[in-house]
């Protein structure tokens, strides 16, 4: 089994959107059962909240539900359960690698690293748009599992 965690700020928008992003292109290529995905926040401004409703409604056009998901903070022990936690942006990784106590063994990547394009995923947050957040975040969980895919059949 292989188990992400996405992590943001809030954990209301990106995160949630990767992770239910990622949770549908697994379920669509018949391999939910190998992965758990998860999602948290650095911070603790959103904890209990749900996923904010612009991003459940971009989700909602593809077809993809979110229901039940609130956020939550990232622990240090999520370090040690998962085997990739993945971060939105920059800020992210900085404050992904402090709570975990660094990252010894190479598991906190930042998303759009996996498309080659190395740039922090757009935040809606500031910016309302969250059709850009959409194109960055399928993007990412797209590469993503190609690389988990290609690493799958390498070895």
């Amino acid at each position: 089994m292989i188990k992400i965690l996405f992590v943001c700020h809030g954990n209301i928008c990106r995160s949630p959107m990767a992770e239910f992003v990622m949770k549908d292109l697994v379920a669509k290529d018949g391999r939910a059962t190998e992965f758990e995905i998860a999602s948290a926040a650095t911070s603790t401004e959103e904890i209990g909240n749900p996923v904010y409703p612009p991003a459940r409604r971009k989700l909602a056009e593809h077809g993809i539900g979110c229901v039940g998901k609130t956020a939550r903070q990232l622990r240090r022990s999520d370090y040690r359960y998962y085997d990739l936690l993945i971060g939105m942006d920059r800020a992210n990784l900085r404050n992904m690698n402090r709570i975990c106590g660094g990252d010894p063994d190479g598991k906190i990547r930042l998303l759009l690293d996996y498309t080659g394009q190395s740039r922090d995923v757009a935040d809606p947050w500031y910016t309302g748009d969250f059709e850009a957040t959409w194109r960055d975040v399928l993007a990412g969980c797209r590469a993503l599992l190609a690389a988990l895919e290609h690493d799958r059949h390498k070895g």
